[in-house]
């Protein structure tokens, strides 16, 4: 089974929350895509789990070596990407894989993979304040970063008409069903 399921929205829409339940739900059909990053860990993020933590010199080696299907300098100096080898190594277990990616390498990804193998998914705030409120509490970031973080998320909001489907998380439990409808209609499909 060589597809990709791809989940993007803007920081503190919930998919992250969205991509953990499917996964969880559906083991046997599902594995998740650790990016690498250039940012440092987060308490409790383990290299290897959440992301593959890499020095700007090791990502610019494998961008050198082109080791990733997409990348993106997300917000200044942070890099996101996608290494190829962990793509092939869910597809080698016979598993659809799973981004939880930022919007611009949603739609890097998408282009790579094509309609046949791929199904992006926008998942989006039922509104800007709502957003804001949920990156608040969130409490990982200091002010400037917050600000940055809510003016790129209103910036990405605009390109919610280039993916497939677009889900909105109003309603967690009403979001996770339907998540879980779309992901099983595309495998089977």
């Amino acid at each position: 089974m060589e597809k990709a399921l791809i989940f993007s929205a803007p920081s503190g829409s919930g998919k992250t929350t969205v991509v953990n339940h499917l996964l969880q739900i559906m083991p046997d059909k599902l594995a998740f895509s650790i990016s690498a990053t250039t940012r440092k860990p987060r308490p409790n993020e383990l290299d290897g789990r959440e992301y593959y933590f890499l020095s700007e010199a090791d990502f610019n080696q494998k961008l050198k070596e082109g080791a990733f299907v997409e990348y993106e300098m997300v917000y200044k100096g942070l890099f996101y990407g996608t290494l190829k080898s962990e793509v092939q190594r869910i597809w080698d277990a016979h598993k659809c894989v799973v981004f939880d990616v930022d919007v611009k390498g949603g739609l890097n990804l998408k282009k790579q993979f094509g309609k046949v193998k791929s199904k992006s998914i926008f998942l989006k705030p039922p509104s800007i304040d709502i957003l804001m409120e949920r990156l608040t509490k969130r409490s990982t970031e200091v002010e400037h970063i917050l600000n940055e973080r809510l003016s790129k998320g209103k910036e990405e909001l605009t390109y919610e008409n280039k993916y497939d489907i677009v889900l909105v998380n109003d309603v967690l439990e009403v979001t996770l069903e339907k998540a879980e409808n779309i992901v099983l209609d595309f495998l089977e499909s």
